[in-house]
């Protein structure tokens, strides 16, 4: 009998913008949450999907603001092609205070506010968009290379901003600063580098895990099973790192 032909599917061609999270700085097990997503499609039963990472260390909103469509114009890969899903994840540069605990923020938050709606409504006009939070940094750790002070207090303050531009847009955003702040100071602490800003590779293992787990962007499981499966993922994880 003749093998039936099987028609290829569709190229889903993704894009990651964003700062050192998106790029996966201080995982060099798995290279960071996007990579671990990229190196589950290399695989033939997987091949119609595509993952560019374009995470940038040190940059903040108006750094992805100013690249973004460049960016998304250089990886469609083939001719009058585009890239057909977004995921943005940026902010955390801009909260940081410099000098000192009292300094003012590397992008005042007024200004932060104006970017990151002129970000979201870009990037809206491009294609289909989700955003993915910052997660709440190691406090006892500060400052970052003896200059940058990052508080929890500004983070929220950023983030819930983010959030809430966000929503107004019909944009899903992955709340991970509150996801990772509900689990507690225990559980979190072993996440992360050295410097206190960068999750290890624990980290973005546990941030791949609630990325994948999110129902709003479903069309990243390597399988079907993969959300039923998240919350025994994340379960180990944590017995993982604090047994108690």
């Amino acid at each position: 009998m003749a093998r039936l032909f099987q028609p290829k599917q569709p190229t889903t061609r993704w894009i990651a913008v964003g700062d050192s999270l998106v790029y996966g700085f201080g995982d060099e097990v798995g290279g960071g949450w996007v990579e671990r997503i990229r190196r589950s499609w290399m695989t033939p039963e997987r091949s119609q999907h595509v993952l560019y990472n374009l995470g940038v260390r040190g940059d903040g909103v108006k750094q992805v603001n100013t690249r973004l469509e460049k960016e998304f114009g250089a990886r469609g890969e083939l001719r009058n092609r585009q890239p057909d899903r977004l995921i943005l994840s940026v902010g955390t540069n801009d909260c940081a205070r410099v000098g000192k605990l009292s300094g003012r923020n590397m992008l005042e938050f007024e200004r932060f506010v104006e970017e990151i709606e002129q970000l979201l409504d870009r990037a809206k006009s491009l294609c289909p968009v989700w955003f993915v939070g910052m997660v709440p940094i190691d406090e006892s750790k500060m400052p970052f290379l003896n200059c940058l002070y990052y508080n929890h207090a500004d983070q929220y303050r950023y983030k819930e901003a983010t959030r809430t531009a966000c929503e107004s847009r019909g944009i899903p955003y992955l709340d991970l600063f509150a996801l990772w702040e509900q689990r507690g100071t225990t559980w979190r602490s072993p996440l992360f580098t050295s410097d206190g800003l960068h999750p290890n590779s624990a980290g973005y293992e546990a941030m791949w895990h609630d990325a994948i787990g999110w129902e709003a962007l479903g069309e990243l499981r390597i399988n079907p099973t993969t959300n039923q499966s998240h919350d025994t993922s994340v379960q180990k994880l944590i017995q993982k790192i604090d047994p108690t």
